[in-house]
């Protein structure tokens, strides 16, 4: 594309307006698109992505929490259910609302 513009300002007030304009054509991905596993994996990704927030290892979390490593690596890659009272427990060391895990 060629422009003529009279300077430098309505160059770039043209190219601003350009862009903006191409930006709102822009269309959007659904998450779960980018990320399969938030559409199989709802509860176990959110543990997974809480768990990095919090900088903690699964040892880690297991130490706090008294839920084996296993069964935490489990949860996180959809092998095994959360359960209410896991839940309860990941949501307190973990800062969050326990029915996220649900």
């Amino acid at each position: 594309m060629v422009f003529l513009v009279g300077n430098r300002i309505d160059a770039v007030r043209c190219a601003h307006r350009i862009l903006r304009r191409d930006i709102m054509r822009a269309t959007t991905i659904p998450a779960h698109e980018v990320f399969p596993e938030l559409a199989t994996n709802r509860a176990g990704a959110a543990l997974r992505g809480l768990r990095y927030r919090e900088d903690l290892t699964q040892a880690q979390l297991s130490a706090r929490t008294g839920i084996p490593q296993r069964h935490i690596s489990e949860m996180e890659n959809g092998k095994r259910g959360i359960g209410k009272d896991n839940a309860r427990k990941l949501a307190a060391v973990l800062n969050a609302d326990y029915r996220l895990f649900l």
